[in-house]
């Protein structure tokens, strides 16, 4: 019975933030922005020569054998 008091409170605070915009440092905003451009592929994978490459290669290889065969 006591839901009546959790969703006004619920409504208050949606409704606070659907009209109510906080203060928005647009200086950060613009500096996050324009950091943007780097690329995020600049980094050392640590795991490069754990990765198996030729998963590809086997493609022409049997089926799983644990899967029965559709007929």
């Amino acid at each position: 019975m006591g839901r009546g008091r959790a969703k006004a409170k619920q409504t208050k605070v949606a409704r606070e933030l659907k009209y109510h915009s906080p203060n928005t440092d647009l200086t950060a905003l613009q500096r996050e922005l324009a950091g943007a451009g780097k690329s995020n592929h600049d980094f050392d994978d640590d795991y490069k020569e754990y990765v198996d490459d030729d998963d590809e290669d086997h493609a022409d290889e049997d089926p799983d054998p644990w899967v029965r065969p559709t007929r």
